[in-house]
């Protein structure tokens, strides 16, 4: 059996997952997760074989997961399903160590069939994005600068970001210069704009 752990914050979506991998015989669903936290704790408890993530969640990104994962040396192959088809986050999911990028207009049997080979030990990327991968721009940003980035383009203030991520005032504002500067943005809103846009966080 194939082990696997669904990360997706839409709750809908996340039981329509759920429900179609479950009809599989050779997938065991053991966990589900609506964050990039959650998932990241279930792969450490219960050592799926596969991480099923979007993309765009709360608190963590499946990317951030993704590179968790990597960074640990966790077993889990992790298999990103996401609307989200630009190439930079196709880049940093590649960097990342992940397995499979699928779109969520990908049928079943795709999905299934994406993970039965990563599992293997393949790769299974949509045809339609391997291409764009390879001309993505490399993310300037550094982890911390992505960190304040997301938080300010959420509306958070300077100090709600250094409570969260337990920084000084002042080292949230310098993170904040710098990732906007290295984006050339006027603002830090602009610059978390453009670092989304090119799929950087």
């Amino acid at each position: 059996m194939i082990r696997i752990v669904i990360a997706e914050d839409q709750t809908l979506v996340l039981g329509a997952l759920s429900a179609l991998l479950s009809l599989e015989p050779d997938f065991d669903v053991v966990g589900t997760a609506a964050d990039g936290r959650e998932a990241l704790a279930a792969v450490r408890a219960l050592k799926p074989d596969v991480l099923l993530s979007d993309v765009e969640m709360p608190i963590l990104s499946g990317l951030d997961a993704a590179e968790a994962i990597l960074r640990e040396e966790l077993p889990t192959k992790v298999v990103i399903v996401t609307t989200f088809g630009r190439a930079g986050y196709l880049r940093r999911a590649i960097d990342a160590g992940v397995k499979g990028y699928l779109l969520k207009g990908a049928t079943p049997d795709d999905l299934a069939n994406a993970i039965r080979k990563v599992t293997r030990g393949g790769r299974a990327i949509a045809s339609e994005l391997a291409e764009a991968a390879w001309d993505a721009t490399t993310n300037p940003l550094s982890l911390r600068e992505r960190d304040v980035l997301r938080l300010a383009g959420e509306g958070r203030s300077n100090k709600e970001i250094a409570r969260i991520l337990g920084l000084s005032h002042g080292t949230v504002r310098n993170y904040l210069s710098d990732g906007a500067a290295k984006l050339d943005a006027r603002s830090r809103i602009e610059a978390s704009r453009r670092a989304r846009d090119q799929g950087w966080l």
